[in-house]
């Protein structure tokens, strides 16, 4: 079901619209705010958030293949045909168009780096360069301190927490719910999430249930 939701639900294409509509209307006050806007940086990580790799899902559950092991990854990144999650390369084009510098950070096996690049390409996707495109190696903390060196950077976008800060990584879920309400003023302000509901830390979290004995009633 969350596949599913994931892949053909209108409610998730509505979210995905909304978070880049916040997105530019961030990036637009940040401009106008800014004396010089070559200096202000975008950050956003690629999967599920700028690109949509489902299909891959689709296909290995089809198959009965536990497509979470990602021991079918390494093949997607270079043959598969991943699509643009909707509203992407809109907001990416106008930031691009306002001369803000835009950082691609995925854990995108950075061995394969060509074929990511390509298929950014193909995409349409402006400012690909080996250099705008930091993949796996040093962690995702690491790679944005990268980008600090030489820009401000006034929007992070991702699909999982530890696209915003390195203390959501591989932590205890109950401690990545308070991390969050810590850090409630920059949601939708300076840190964008968009929804996944097809992988996830949470996706082994058990089940809260209503412990009353169970009553059938027809509706």
């Amino acid at each position: 079901m969350g596949l599913r939701f994931q892949q053909q639900s209108a409610e998730v294409r509505a979210l995905q619209r909304q978070a880049y509509n916040i997105a530019t209307q961030k990036l637009a006050a940040a401009v106008e705010a800014a004396d010089d806007p070559s200096k202000l940086a975008i950050v956003s990580d690629l999967d599920e958030t700028v690109i949509d790799n489902s299909a891959l899902l689709a296909r290995d559950l089809k198959n009965c293949h536990t497509y979470d092991v990602w021991d079918t990854w390494l093949p997607w990144e270079r043959d598969g045909k991943p699509t643009l999650i909707p509203g992407a390369r809109e907001f990416l084009n106008y930031a691009d168009e306002l001369g803000v510098s835009i950082r691609y950070i995925s854990d995108r096996a950075d061995k394969q780096k060509d074929y990511t690049l390509a298929t950014l390409n193909e995409l349409g996707l402006p400012q690909i360069s080996p250099e705008t495109v930091l993949l796996l190696g040093p962690p995702k903390v690491e790679r944005r301190e990268i980008v600090r060196k030489d820009h401000q950077i006034v929007l992070m976008l991702g699909d999982t927490l530890h696209d915003f800060d390195g203390g959501f990584r591989k932590t205890p879920l109950d401690h990545q719910k308070s991390l969050v309400d810590e850090n409630a003023a920059k949601w939708g302000a300076e840190w964008i999430v968009f929804p996944n509901t097809a992988y996830g830390t949470w996706s082994e979290a058990p089940l809260a249930t209503w412990s009353d004995e169970t009553i059938i009633e027809k509706w």
